[in-house]
């Protein structure tokens, strides 16, 4: 869609400011994806925030599990997976994953459609069916009985998501990209072939228009004159509390319950646990509801022997869906130069180095390499690939 070359698109015949490319949104989607189109192209990142990844960036459990979530996310996952193991140039020393382990568990009214699962990724080597005695000598935590079965991931790894989103901003600000926060989006007006947006910190223009806003990504569309593609935003919450005497959290992995509906994570020392609560909510800062965590605690005691006596953090994000549960990725099928990178659906921070790759590509008008030149995937990312909602 853009031609190459640094400052394509800089001149300006309105005295505005002019960019090839505007990403609204800085949480790790909109960071990534700026970061890979300034390689080349003069790019503006607008976030409504004081700073980047406020929103669901910042408050993610975030674990690369590559055998985790639906066919699509693996995908995905499975071609982010060379970003994790081996960081860009300009990314922080260090490695962006550690050792975590992931086990997933049921007590017997769960345990067919965990087994299930497993038995549907038996393949990869990673995984290991235990039995509940083993189960149970693997996670001491868990109460006796309790659990009827499940199975262990050793493969999975922690995301340090403040080294992935540092080493985007760094990498985007080395290649001439701009960073505008406290600039929410206030209007968006089609110029020629471009886009006139009207935000918080000025008017400026743009050729191509990334919409990368989270859970307010319809309401930007919204503002275009796009048709809104059905995106659900979800409350999901979390508390931290002190870990038992004697509990090594560095040996623990993260537990995950038979129906999705709990987990328990190691988290700085502590235990971080959530409800895995999916409530449909307006766009928000979003916060905490006590029945949530009145929820959390109850499934969280009742599956360990724990005795959550006193709640230190509770906080709460939005994860976005897709009607399908896929992530939004390409351009608009009506607004040629609108383009939607939505609805990650709380596995943004895995996929984020996969889908930046991708939207770049596209963006450029090239042909995505390697894992992502499948055209089968495409067509799952499409935009309007289900029923649109057009509004003014």
């Amino acid at each position: 869609m853009l031609g190459s070359g640094p400052g394509h698109m800089r001149g300006t015949m309105t005295g505005q400011e002019t960019f090839d490319v505007a990403v609204i949104g800085g949480g790790i989607a909109g960071v990534s994806a700026a970061a890979e189109l300034a390689q080349d192209l003069r790019v503006v990142l607008l976030e409504a925030e004081t700073q980047p990844g406020y929103h669901a960036t910042g408050r993610s459990a975030a674990i690369l599990a590559q055998t985790y979530g639906p066919p699509v996310i693996r995908r995905l996952t499975q071609a982010a997976s060379k970003v994790f193991e081996a960081p860009p140039e300009g990314f922080p020393d260090g490695p962006l994953v550690s050792p975590r382990g992931l086990v997933r568990f049921a007590s017997a009214e769960n345990i067919d459609a965990v087994r299930a699962e497993f038995e549907a990724t038996a393949a990869d080597a990673s995984l290991t069916w235990l039995e509940p005695a083993a189960l149970e000598a693997r996670v001491p935590l868990l109460r006796k009985g309790y659990a009827a079965g499940g199975f262990v991931n050793d493969a999975a790894q922690d995301i340090d998501v403040h080294a992935l989103l540092t080493g985007y901003l760094r990498q985007f600000r080395a290649r001439g990209g701009e960073v505008r926060t406290g600039a929410p989006v206030r209007g968006l007006v089609r110029k020629g072939t471009g886009w006139e947006l009207r935000t918080g910190a000025g008017t400026i223009q743009a050729g191509i228009l990334v919409n990368a806003a989270g859970a307010w990504a319809d309401a930007v569309a919204g503002m275009a004159g796009v048709a809104r593609q059905g995106l659900d935003p979800r409350r999901r919450s979390a508390i931290t509390f002190e870990a038992p005497r004697g509990c090594d959290t560095a040996a623990l992995p993260m537990l995950v319950g038979g129906d999705e509906d709990f987990y328990l994570k190691p988290e700085a020392g502590r235990l971080m646990a959530s409800p895995a609560d999916a409530t449909s909510s307006a766009p928000c800062d979003a916060r905490p509801e006590e029945i949530d965590i009145a929820v959390c605690v109850d499934r969280i005691t009742r599956a360990f022997d724990l005795d959550v006596r006193r709640i230190l953090s509770s906080w709460a994000g939005l994860r976005t869906f897709a009607p399908d549960g896929s992530p939004v990725c390409g351009f608009d099928p009506e607004q040629g130069n609108f383009f939607w990178l939505a609805g990650q659906g709380g596995y943004g921070v895995q996929t984020a180095p996969a889908l930046a790759a991708l939207a770049a590509a596209l963006i450029r008008g090239g042909t995505p390499e390697g894992d992502l030149a499948d055209r089968s995937l495409l067509r799952d990312l499409a935009p309007g690939r289900f029923d649109a909602t057009v509004t003014g």
